[in-house]
């Protein structure tokens, strides 16, 4: 490594000092002043003088990819119909009104459950392998609390649940689907009637999906999305 300017000074003063040294003794000898058994004076060491190196930077410090925020309990994924077989739906005669509901399951294969809720039109259909096995007219929540849209797994079952929101008030058959009180549940389905947020259905159909469905089926809440169904093979 080559000497920095700072080395080279000490290095030639040490250099000078030894020099005037070797000097000064040879002289006294060639006079017969140095004694032959005395030693000779120590030579000076030179300063020791270490280059001032920069310290090696530090090691880069690990990263960790942020933690994503939890999903709120009250928002669901994204629903897309379109991504469901729809195989068969049940001849329904004339209007549905408020207050009915039809269930027809004869025949139809055992399969997955999913449940789809329109909420412009109004109405849930139970799905099996494909083929709707129940339609009922529905109530939905209101302009101040209103139901949210998406896909959301139902998370609990509870037969003679009462609210611990609105005063202990009556949920029969209750599906709940999430955590901050939103959930399908028997109702008394009258025109102009809305909920906090729930999907009310008629007590008896209730009764019904209550039976048909397990935890963890999906309940896919659109407004205004129809799911077509699929081509005759």
């Amino acid at each position: 490594m080559a000497d920095t300017p700072i080395d080279r000074k000490w290095l030639m003063a040490g250099a000078a000092l030894a020099g005037t040294a070797m000097l000064t003794i040879v002289a006294l000898a060639m006079r017969g002043m140095v004694p032959a058994t005395s030693a000779p004076a120590p030579k000076p060491a030179p300063p020791v003088v270490k280059s001032a190196l920069p310290a090696p930077p530090p090691p880069p410090a690990a990263t960790v990819p942020a933690a994503k925020p939890a999903a709120a309990a009250s928002v669901g994924a994204p629903a897309d119909p379109t991504t469901f077989v729809l195989r068969r739906v049940l001849p329904v005669a004339g209007p549905f009104r408020h207050g009915d509901w039809l269930w027809d399951d004869k025949g139809v294969p055992a399969g997955p459950i999913v449940i789809t809720v329109d909420l412009e039109a109004e109405t849930l259909s139970i799905f099996r392998d494909g083929y709707e096995i129940g339609t009922a007219v529905i109530l939905y929540g209101a302009d101040y609390k209103p139901t949210p849209l998406g896909t959301y797994p139902i998370t609990q079952k509870d037969a003679d649940h009462r609210s611990n929101l609105y005063g202990g008030a009556p949920m029969p058959f209750m599906l709940r689907l999430t955590n901050d009180g939103i959930s399908i549940h028997g109702s008394d389905v009258a025109l102009g009637a809305a909920t906090h947020g729930c999907i009310g259905v008629p007590t008896p159909f209730a009764r019904k999906l209550f039976a048909a469905v397990k935890l963890g089926d999906p309940v896919i809440v659109t407004r205004g999305r129809r799911i077509e169904a699929a081509p005759s093979a």
